[in-house]
């Protein structure tokens, strides 16, 4: 089986990512190559941050990877958290960022927010960029415990749970990553 390296230490989107290419690949994490850099996220988007992670590890590692960038943008807070998301409190707790955006949408009526993750493939030095939206609602308050962080306050559309109230395989179907990952795969299957 091939291997393909993610450029990440988060183990729940390893976990996501090794269930969405089980059947192609052998996903191996930045812990798996020995890297303990916390790679510099300081794009301007969520492009640019996932391509300076692949771009390091290809640069620092010779390797083929791949590396995502994602976030919640929230219409009616000026579309942040954005690539702030994972540090929106000024500090890397879930709880803490979740929070923060449920104080700011109190009294708010427009729920309306979108999740969205670039795609970042380096291989054979030539850079590619997949995307993948999905859109949905705020809720008033946490729901669910599956998934991590802002799933429990996001109720993707068409649906009356939210991702935290998802089971993975659920999630993985519908997902912003798994929209993303989709085109990843078909790209990787072509090429």
């Amino acid at each position: 089986m091939k291997k393909i390296i993610f450029a990440t230490n988060n183990k729940n989107k390893t976990a996501e990512v090794i269930a969405l290419l089980k059947d192609q690949y052998e996903v191996l994490n930045l812990d798996d190559i020995g890297c303990t850099t916390d790679i510099p996220e300081t794009g301007n988007s969520f492009a640019e941050n996932a391509a300076l992670k692949t771009a390091y590890v290809f640069e620092n590692y010779r390797l083929d990877c791949f590396a995502d960038d994602s976030g919640l943008e929230v219409e009616a807070l000026n579309n942040e958290p954005g690539i702030y998301s994972a540090r929106y409190s000024g500090k890397r707790g879930d709880l803490d960022n979740m929070n923060l955006v449920l104080q700011k949408m109190a009294g708010q009526k427009n729920r309306k927010a979108r999740f969205k993750t670039v795609v970042s493939l380096i291989r054979d030095g030539e850079n590619y960029l997949f995307e993948g939206v999905i859109e949905g609602t705020i809720r008033a308050a946490a729901s669910g415990v599956k998934g991590f962080g802002y799933d429990p306050i996001f109720q993707p559309d068409g649906y009356d749970i939210t991702f935290a109230e998802m089971d993975m395989a659920k999630k993985n179907e519908i997902s912003h990553r798994a929209i993303a990952m989709k085109k990843l795969i078909s790209f990787l299957k072509e090429h």
